[in-house]
Protein backbone atom coordinates (compact mmCIF):
# COMPACT_ATOMS: atom_id res chain seq x y z
CA UNK A 1 0.00 0.00 0.00
CA UNK A 2 1.54 3.44 -0.66
CA UNK A 3 1.79 6.26 1.50
CA UNK A 4 -1.05 8.14 0.06
CA UNK A 5 -3.52 5.64 0.38
CA UNK A 6 -2.26 5.54 4.00
CA UNK A 7 -2.98 8.86 4.69
CA UNK A 8 -5.99 9.09 3.12
CA UNK A 9 -7.19 6.24 5.06
CA UNK A 10 -6.12 7.72 8.66
CA UNK A 11 -8.06 10.44 7.57
CA UNK A 12 -11.43 8.83 6.43
CA UNK A 13 -11.30 6.72 10.01
CA UNK A 14 -11.47 10.02 11.84
CA UNK A 15 -13.83 11.14 10.22
CA UNK A 16 -16.21 8.02 10.78
CA UNK A 17 -18.93 8.18 14.23
CA UNK A 18 -18.76 5.82 16.88
CA UNK A 19 -21.89 3.45 16.70
CA UNK A 20 -21.72 4.20 20.80
CA UNK A 21 -21.59 8.04 21.00
CA UNK A 22 -24.73 10.05 22.13
CA UNK A 23 -27.36 11.74 19.76
CA UNK A 24 -27.21 15.08 18.75
CA UNK A 25 -29.73 17.36 17.70
CA UNK A 26 -27.72 19.26 15.16
CA UNK A 27 -24.85 17.98 13.29
CA UNK A 28 -22.93 19.96 10.77
CA UNK A 29 -20.12 18.06 9.58
CA UNK A 30 -18.07 18.97 7.08
CA UNK A 31 -14.83 17.21 6.69
CA UNK A 32 -12.32 17.70 3.29
CA UNK A 33 -9.24 16.14 2.67
CA UNK A 34 -6.51 17.05 -0.05
CA UNK A 35 -3.29 15.36 -0.17
CA UNK A 36 -0.46 16.44 -2.03
CA UNK A 37 2.75 14.36 -3.21
CA UNK A 38 5.75 15.29 -4.79
CA UNK A 39 8.80 13.34 -5.19
CA UNK A 40 12.18 14.53 -6.23
CA UNK A 41 14.92 12.86 -7.61
CA UNK A 42 18.51 14.35 -6.67
CA UNK A 43 21.50 12.14 -8.73
CA UNK A 44 23.97 10.76 -5.91
CA UNK A 45 27.29 9.92 -6.03
CA UNK A 46 29.12 6.92 -7.54
CA UNK A 47 31.29 4.26 -5.85
CA UNK A 48 34.05 2.12 -6.85
CA UNK A 49 34.47 -0.76 -5.22
CA UNK A 50 37.46 -3.64 -5.56
CA UNK A 51 37.37 -7.22 -4.87
CA UNK A 52 40.72 -9.07 -5.27
CA UNK A 53 39.94 -12.89 -4.99
CA UNK A 54 42.67 -16.19 -6.69
CA UNK A 55 41.37 -18.18 -9.21
CA UNK A 56 41.91 -21.88 -9.59
CA UNK A 57 45.26 -21.49 -11.31
CA UNK A 58 46.51 -19.49 -8.58
CA UNK A 59 46.47 -15.87 -10.36
CA UNK A 60 44.89 -12.76 -8.46
CA UNK A 61 42.30 -11.70 -10.18
CA UNK A 62 40.36 -7.85 -9.34
CA UNK A 63 36.53 -7.26 -9.66
CA UNK A 64 35.65 -3.78 -10.17
CA UNK A 65 31.84 -2.71 -8.84
CA UNK A 66 30.03 0.75 -9.61
CA UNK A 67 27.62 1.15 -7.07
CA UNK A 68 25.45 4.59 -8.18
CA UNK A 69 23.26 6.18 -5.42
CA UNK A 70 20.43 8.43 -5.43
CA UNK A 71 18.13 10.39 -3.12
CA UNK A 72 14.22 10.91 -3.58
CA UNK A 73 12.53 13.73 -1.28
CA UNK A 74 8.71 13.21 -0.47
CA UNK A 75 6.69 15.75 0.23
CA UNK A 76 3.16 15.05 1.47
CA UNK A 77 0.52 18.00 2.70
CA UNK A 78 -2.90 16.77 4.58
CA UNK A 79 -5.60 19.83 4.70
CA UNK A 80 -8.21 18.82 7.35
CA UNK A 81 -11.60 20.99 7.95
CA UNK A 82 -12.44 20.26 11.76
CA UNK A 83 -16.50 19.30 12.34
CA UNK A 84 -18.76 21.03 14.88
CA UNK A 85 -21.42 19.15 16.67
CA UNK A 86 -24.01 20.58 19.02
CA UNK A 87 -25.32 18.38 21.41
CA UNK A 88 -28.20 18.74 23.64
CA UNK A 89 -29.01 17.70 27.17
CA UNK A 90 -32.69 16.90 28.37
CA UNK A 91 -32.65 17.42 32.42
CA UNK A 92 -35.52 16.31 34.08
CA UNK A 93 -36.91 19.10 36.27
CA UNK A 94 -36.98 18.50 39.98
CA UNK A 95 -40.34 18.08 41.71
CA UNK A 96 -41.79 18.20 44.94
CA UNK A 97 -45.15 15.53 45.67
CA UNK A 98 -45.34 15.84 42.12
CA UNK A 99 -45.30 19.79 41.53
CA UNK A 100 -42.74 20.98 39.43
CA UNK A 101 -40.17 23.70 41.60
CA UNK A 102 -38.17 25.06 37.99
CA UNK A 103 -40.81 28.10 38.87
CA UNK A 104 -39.58 28.64 42.25
CA UNK A 105 -35.73 29.51 41.01
CA UNK A 106 -36.22 33.07 40.79
CA UNK A 107 -38.42 33.92 43.11
CA UNK A 108 -36.86 36.46 46.23
CA UNK A 109 -37.24 34.35 49.59
CA UNK A 110 -35.67 37.26 51.73
CA UNK A 111 -38.90 39.33 50.09
CA UNK A 112 -41.52 36.61 50.95
CA UNK A 113 -40.22 35.86 54.41
CA UNK A 114 -40.55 39.97 54.78
CA UNK A 115 -44.33 39.91 53.71
CA UNK A 116 -44.83 37.64 56.54
CA UNK A 117 -46.31 38.63 59.86
CA UNK A 118 -44.40 37.60 63.69
CA UNK A 119 -46.94 35.03 63.81
CA UNK A 120 -46.91 32.91 60.47
CA UNK A 121 -43.07 32.89 61.40
CA UNK A 122 -43.78 31.13 64.18
CA UNK A 123 -45.65 28.77 62.61
CA UNK A 124 -43.19 28.44 59.89
CA UNK A 125 -40.51 27.67 62.53
CA UNK A 126 -41.90 24.87 63.60
CA UNK A 127 -42.50 23.32 60.86
CA UNK A 128 -38.49 23.66 59.99
CA UNK A 129 -36.21 22.08 61.93
CA UNK A 130 -32.72 24.19 61.38
CA UNK A 131 -29.34 21.54 60.66
CA UNK A 132 -27.14 23.57 62.55
CA UNK A 133 -24.81 22.52 65.24
CA UNK A 134 -23.81 25.95 66.39
CA UNK A 135 -27.63 26.92 67.64
CA UNK A 136 -28.71 25.77 71.08
CA UNK A 137 -30.62 22.92 71.73
CA UNK A 138 -33.75 25.19 72.55
CA UNK A 139 -34.19 26.81 69.89
CA UNK A 140 -33.99 24.09 67.42
CA UNK A 141 -36.67 22.29 69.07
CA UNK A 142 -40.05 23.26 67.60
CA UNK A 143 -41.69 22.17 70.53
CA UNK A 144 -42.88 24.95 72.45
CA UNK A 145 -45.24 25.24 76.13
CA UNK A 146 -47.57 27.89 75.71
CA UNK A 147 -48.85 26.80 79.89
CA UNK A 148 -48.29 28.97 82.47
CA UNK A 149 -45.55 28.13 85.27
CA UNK A 150 -47.26 26.60 88.28
CA UNK A 151 -44.21 26.81 90.54
CA UNK A 152 -40.91 25.94 90.90
CA UNK A 153 -40.64 22.23 90.65
CA UNK A 154 -41.25 19.97 93.33
CA UNK A 155 -39.35 16.50 92.69
CA UNK A 156 -41.81 14.57 95.32
CA UNK A 157 -45.15 15.89 94.18
CA UNK A 158 -43.95 15.48 90.58
CA UNK A 159 -42.88 11.85 91.55
CA UNK A 160 -46.73 11.31 93.45
CA UNK A 161 -48.62 12.59 90.70
CA UNK A 162 -46.85 10.34 88.22
CA UNK A 163 -47.48 7.25 90.72
CA UNK A 164 -51.09 7.93 91.10
CA UNK A 165 -52.06 8.83 86.82
CA UNK A 166 -50.07 5.83 86.18
CA UNK A 167 -52.39 3.80 89.30
CA UNK A 168 -55.87 5.70 88.08
CA UNK A 169 -55.36 4.29 84.60
CA UNK A 170 -57.11 1.38 83.03
CA UNK A 171 -54.94 -1.38 81.70
CA UNK A 172 -55.38 -2.52 78.22
CA UNK A 173 -57.93 -5.53 78.38
CA UNK A 174 -56.10 -8.65 77.39
CA UNK A 175 -57.42 -10.64 74.51
CA UNK A 176 -57.37 -13.59 76.44
CA UNK A 177 -58.15 -13.29 80.16
CA UNK A 178 -55.28 -15.59 82.57
CA UNK A 179 -56.03 -18.31 84.20
CA UNK A 180 -53.81 -20.67 86.05
CA UNK A 181 -52.11 -23.15 84.89
CA UNK A 182 -53.61 -22.58 81.06
CA UNK A 183 -50.88 -21.62 78.56
CA UNK A 184 -52.15 -18.70 76.72
CA UNK A 185 -51.42 -18.27 72.71
CA UNK A 186 -49.75 -20.99 70.61
CA UNK A 187 -47.71 -23.16 72.50
CA UNK A 188 -43.64 -23.41 70.85
CA UNK A 189 -42.68 -26.96 69.94
CA UNK A 190 -39.58 -27.32 68.89
CA UNK A 191 -39.14 -28.82 65.43
CA UNK A 192 -38.06 -32.17 64.95
CA UNK A 193 -34.24 -33.34 64.64
CA UNK A 194 -32.66 -35.37 61.91
CA UNK A 195 -32.51 -38.80 62.01
CA UNK A 196 -28.87 -38.49 60.72
CA UNK A 197 -28.23 -36.90 63.97
CA UNK A 198 -29.85 -38.89 66.09
CA UNK A 199 -28.18 -41.91 64.77
CA UNK A 200 -24.77 -40.89 65.17
CA UNK A 201 -25.39 -39.96 68.77
CA UNK A 202 -26.49 -43.49 69.49
CA UNK A 203 -23.19 -44.67 67.57
CA UNK A 204 -21.53 -42.91 70.30
CA UNK A 205 -19.95 -45.31 73.20
CA UNK A 206 -17.45 -44.98 75.46
CA UNK A 207 -16.03 -48.44 77.59
CA UNK A 208 -15.15 -47.40 80.53
CA UNK A 209 -15.06 -51.26 82.18
CA UNK A 210 -17.07 -52.73 84.32
CA UNK A 211 -15.70 -51.27 87.68
CA UNK A 212 -16.30 -47.62 86.42
CA UNK A 213 -19.57 -48.10 85.34
CA UNK A 214 -20.66 -50.57 88.01
CA UNK A 215 -19.47 -47.12 90.69
CA UNK A 216 -21.69 -44.94 88.09
CA UNK A 217 -24.38 -46.36 88.28
CA UNK A 218 -24.81 -46.90 91.92
CA UNK A 219 -23.45 -43.33 92.56
CA UNK A 220 -25.90 -40.27 93.46
CA UNK A 221 -26.40 -36.94 91.71
CA UNK A 222 -24.69 -35.12 94.53
CA UNK A 223 -21.64 -37.76 93.88
CA UNK A 224 -21.38 -36.91 90.29
CA UNK A 225 -21.84 -33.54 90.90
CA UNK A 226 -18.46 -33.73 93.03
CA UNK A 227 -17.53 -35.78 90.19
CA UNK A 228 -17.97 -32.78 87.56
CA UNK A 229 -16.52 -30.10 89.83
CA UNK A 230 -12.99 -32.22 90.28
CA UNK A 231 -13.19 -32.78 87.01
CA UNK A 232 -13.35 -29.11 85.63
CA UNK A 233 -16.63 -29.48 83.92
CA UNK A 234 -17.61 -25.99 85.18
CA UNK A 235 -20.88 -25.78 82.91
CA UNK A 236 -22.68 -28.78 83.74
CA UNK A 237 -22.92 -27.07 87.70
CA UNK A 238 -23.33 -23.37 89.21
CA UNK A 239 -20.81 -21.96 91.60
CA UNK A 240 -22.54 -23.02 94.77
CA UNK A 241 -22.38 -26.80 93.93
CA UNK A 242 -18.81 -26.22 92.28
CA UNK A 243 -17.44 -24.68 95.44
CA UNK A 244 -18.74 -26.75 97.93
CA UNK A 245 -17.47 -29.93 96.03
CA UNK A 246 -13.89 -28.64 95.98
CA UNK A 247 -14.33 -27.33 99.57
CA UNK A 248 -15.98 -30.80 100.55
CA UNK A 249 -19.08 -28.96 102.47
CA UNK A 250 -21.85 -31.34 100.91
CA UNK A 251 -23.82 -30.04 97.88
CA UNK A 252 -26.46 -28.09 98.58
CA UNK A 253 -30.05 -29.16 99.57
CA UNK A 254 -32.06 -29.07 96.37
CA UNK A 255 -29.90 -28.11 94.02
CA UNK A 256 -29.38 -30.75 90.96
CA UNK A 257 -28.19 -30.62 87.05
CA UNK A 258 -30.81 -27.67 87.07
CA UNK A 259 -29.90 -25.51 90.20
CA UNK A 260 -30.09 -22.23 90.07
CA UNK A 261 -27.27 -19.82 92.08
CA UNK A 262 -28.77 -17.08 93.93
CA UNK A 263 -27.02 -14.53 95.61
CA UNK A 264 -25.49 -15.13 98.89
CA UNK A 265 -26.60 -13.42 102.18
CA UNK A 266 -24.09 -10.25 102.74
CA UNK A 267 -21.92 -10.81 106.08
CA UNK A 268 -22.37 -8.23 108.08
CA UNK A 269 -19.67 -6.81 109.97
CA UNK A 270 -19.43 -3.90 112.91
CA UNK A 271 -18.04 -0.96 111.45
CA UNK A 272 -14.65 0.24 112.80
CA UNK A 273 -15.21 2.19 115.80
CA UNK A 274 -13.70 6.37 115.19
CA UNK A 275 -10.32 7.02 115.94
CA UNK A 276 -10.14 8.40 119.85
CA UNK A 277 -6.61 9.36 119.33
CA UNK A 278 -6.55 12.77 121.55
CA UNK A 279 -4.90 15.54 119.02
CA UNK A 280 -4.09 17.91 121.45
CA UNK A 281 -3.01 15.30 124.03
CA UNK A 282 -0.57 13.40 121.53
CA UNK A 283 0.81 16.89 120.42
CA UNK A 284 1.38 17.81 124.22
CA UNK A 285 3.15 14.07 124.14
CA UNK A 286 5.46 14.84 121.05
CA UNK A 287 6.62 18.50 122.37
CA UNK A 288 7.68 16.89 126.13
CA UNK A 289 9.37 14.11 124.02
CA UNK A 290 7.81 10.75 125.85
CA UNK A 291 9.40 8.11 125.61
CA UNK A 292 6.59 5.64 125.53
CA UNK A 293 4.83 7.44 122.42
CA UNK A 294 6.29 5.19 119.53
CA UNK A 295 3.42 5.14 117.41
CA UNK A 296 1.20 8.02 117.00
CA UNK A 297 -2.39 7.11 114.58
CA UNK A 298 -4.30 9.96 113.65
CA UNK A 299 -6.02 8.24 110.95
CA UNK A 300 -9.51 9.70 109.60
CA UNK A 301 -9.74 12.53 111.73
CA UNK A 302 -11.26 15.19 109.75
CA UNK A 303 -11.48 17.70 112.51
CA UNK A 304 -7.70 18.81 112.96
CA UNK A 305 -6.90 22.54 111.91
CA UNK A 306 -3.94 23.40 110.03
CA UNK A 307 -2.87 25.21 113.48
CA UNK A 308 -2.87 21.97 114.97
CA UNK A 309 -0.75 20.33 112.53
CA UNK A 310 1.62 23.12 112.35
CA UNK A 311 2.48 22.36 115.87
CA UNK A 312 2.77 18.81 116.01
CA UNK A 313 4.82 19.50 112.57
CA UNK A 314 7.48 21.86 115.08
CA UNK A 315 7.69 19.50 117.64
CA UNK A 316 9.01 17.00 115.10
CA UNK A 317 12.68 17.57 115.00
CA UNK A 318 12.67 17.68 119.09
CA UNK A 319 11.40 14.61 119.78
CA UNK A 320 13.63 11.50 119.33
CA UNK A 321 11.18 8.41 120.34
CA UNK A 322 8.70 8.49 117.84
CA UNK A 323 8.95 6.08 115.01
CA UNK A 324 5.76 5.57 113.09
CA UNK A 325 3.44 8.22 111.70
CA UNK A 326 0.12 7.89 110.46
CA UNK A 327 -1.80 11.35 108.96
CA UNK A 328 -3.81 9.51 106.95
CA UNK A 329 -7.18 11.11 105.39
CA UNK A 330 -6.79 13.82 107.93
CA UNK A 331 -6.84 16.91 105.12
CA UNK A 332 -3.46 17.74 105.06
CA UNK A 333 -2.81 20.09 102.06
CA UNK A 334 0.04 21.68 100.69
CA UNK A 335 0.59 24.45 102.62
CA UNK A 336 1.31 21.93 105.89
CA UNK A 337 3.01 19.28 104.38
CA UNK A 338 5.74 21.68 103.62
CA UNK A 339 6.40 22.24 106.98
CA UNK A 340 6.23 18.32 107.39
CA UNK A 341 8.83 18.06 104.83
CA UNK A 342 10.99 20.41 106.55
CA UNK A 343 10.18 18.78 109.98
CA UNK A 344 11.46 15.65 108.36
CA UNK A 345 14.39 16.49 107.66
CA UNK A 346 15.70 17.24 111.20
CA UNK A 347 14.06 14.22 112.46
CA UNK A 348 16.08 11.82 113.90
CA UNK A 349 13.97 8.38 114.70
CA UNK A 350 11.25 8.08 112.59
CA UNK A 351 10.97 5.39 110.42
CA UNK A 352 7.73 5.04 109.07
CA UNK A 353 5.25 8.13 107.37
CA UNK A 354 1.97 7.61 106.02
CA UNK A 355 0.41 10.51 104.18
CA UNK A 356 -2.24 8.84 102.26
CA UNK A 357 -5.54 10.20 100.65
CA UNK A 358 -5.05 13.66 101.31
CA UNK A 359 -5.32 16.55 99.06
CA UNK A 360 -1.34 16.78 98.13
CA UNK A 361 -0.14 18.02 94.53
CA UNK A 362 2.41 16.29 92.39
CA UNK A 363 5.85 18.74 93.59
CA UNK A 364 4.65 18.72 97.41
CA UNK A 365 4.93 14.76 96.68
CA UNK A 366 8.44 15.71 95.30
CA UNK A 367 9.44 17.85 97.77
CA UNK A 368 8.33 15.49 100.47
CA UNK A 369 10.79 12.21 98.56
CA UNK A 370 13.23 15.31 98.45
CA UNK A 371 13.64 15.38 102.06
CA UNK A 372 13.78 11.83 102.75
CA UNK A 373 17.55 12.25 101.41
CA UNK A 374 18.69 13.95 104.66
CA UNK A 375 16.23 11.85 106.64
CA UNK A 376 18.47 8.71 106.84
CA UNK A 377 16.01 6.80 109.40
CA UNK A 378 12.66 6.32 107.21
CA UNK A 379 12.35 3.54 105.99
CA UNK A 380 8.67 3.21 104.53
CA UNK A 381 7.09 6.34 102.75
CA UNK A 382 3.69 5.77 101.43
CA UNK A 383 1.83 8.81 99.80
CA UNK A 384 -1.37 7.00 97.56
CA UNK A 385 -4.19 8.28 96.62
CA UNK A 386 -4.02 11.79 96.57
CA UNK A 387 -5.73 15.17 94.48
CA UNK A 388 -4.30 13.78 91.51
CA UNK A 389 -4.64 10.80 90.52
CA UNK A 390 -1.98 10.68 87.53
CA UNK A 391 0.94 12.20 88.48
CA UNK A 392 2.31 12.30 85.00
CA UNK A 393 6.22 11.21 83.06
CA UNK A 394 8.08 14.51 84.48
CA UNK A 395 6.84 13.98 87.72
CA UNK A 396 7.62 10.25 87.99
CA UNK A 397 10.96 10.57 86.38
CA UNK A 398 11.96 13.29 89.18
CA UNK A 399 10.72 10.75 92.28
CA UNK A 400 12.64 8.30 90.55
CA UNK A 401 15.90 9.93 90.44
CA UNK A 402 15.20 10.80 94.20
CA UNK A 403 14.27 7.59 95.55
CA UNK A 404 17.64 5.63 93.47
CA UNK A 405 19.74 8.47 95.22
CA UNK A 406 18.58 7.46 98.42
CA UNK A 407 20.16 4.49 100.53
CA UNK A 408 17.82 3.78 103.30
CA UNK A 409 14.43 3.90 101.93
CA UNK A 410 13.16 0.39 101.49
CA UNK A 411 9.48 0.60 100.86
CA UNK A 412 7.53 3.40 98.66
CA UNK A 413 3.53 3.36 98.64
CA UNK A 414 3.28 5.99 95.43
CA UNK A 415 1.09 4.61 92.49
CA UNK A 416 3.26 4.82 89.53
CA UNK A 417 2.00 4.99 85.74
CA UNK A 418 5.25 4.24 83.53
CA UNK A 419 6.80 1.08 83.40
CA UNK A 420 10.38 2.72 83.23
CA UNK A 421 9.99 4.13 86.52
CA UNK A 422 8.43 1.79 88.63
CA UNK A 423 10.97 -1.14 87.35
CA UNK A 424 13.98 1.52 88.21
CA UNK A 425 12.36 1.90 92.11
CA UNK A 426 12.08 -1.47 92.22
CA UNK A 427 14.75 -2.71 91.82
CA UNK A 428 16.85 -0.04 94.15
CA UNK A 429 14.69 -0.44 96.54
CA UNK A 430 15.36 -4.63 96.44
CA UNK A 431 18.70 -3.12 96.49
CA UNK A 432 18.85 -1.48 99.86
CA UNK A 433 16.63 -4.48 101.13
CA UNK A 434 19.97 -6.95 100.23
CA UNK A 435 22.34 -4.37 101.10
CA UNK A 436 20.56 -3.68 104.67
CA UNK A 437 20.26 -7.12 105.35
CA UNK A 438 23.60 -8.14 104.83
CA UNK A 439 24.77 -5.87 106.62
CA UNK A 440 22.53 -6.54 109.79
CA UNK A 441 23.61 -10.23 109.66
CA UNK A 442 27.24 -9.27 109.75
CA UNK A 443 26.46 -7.05 112.61
CA UNK A 444 24.70 -9.85 114.41
CA UNK A 445 27.71 -12.45 113.39
CA UNK A 446 30.32 -10.02 114.69
CA UNK A 447 28.35 -9.32 117.93
CA UNK A 448 28.27 -12.88 118.57
CA UNK A 449 31.93 -13.15 117.99
CA UNK A 450 32.86 -10.93 120.15
CA UNK A 451 31.02 -12.23 123.08
CA UNK A 452 32.27 -16.00 122.06
CA UNK A 453 28.17 -17.29 121.43
CA UNK A 454 28.38 -18.39 117.78
CA UNK A 455 25.46 -19.24 115.74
Amino acid sequence: MSDNEDVVGAAEEQTKTSPDSVPAADDDSKTSVVTERTEEVIPGETEKMVTESIDEDGDVVEETTEVTRKTVKRTMKITETSSTTKTTTLTTPAKLYGKDLSEYDDVDVESLLAQLSPEEITILAKEVDPDDNFLPPDQRCSYECTKDATGPLNRKQLIEHINKQAIETPDQPEFEPYVQGKVRGKKWVPPPRDARDIEAEEQIAIDMGEEYEHALSDATQEEIIDLAAILGFHSMMNQDQYHASLLNKGQPVGLGWDGITKSTQQKLFPMDPPNSTDVEESIKRVKDDDNKLVDLNLNNIKNISDEKLEQLFDALPQNEHLEVLSLTNVGLTDKTALLLAEAIEKSKTLRVLNVETNFLSPPVIVRLVQALLKCHTIEEFRASNQRSAVLGNKIEMEITNLVEKNPSLLRLGLHLEFNDARHRVAAHLQRNIDRIGRQRRMGHLSRNYTIGVWP
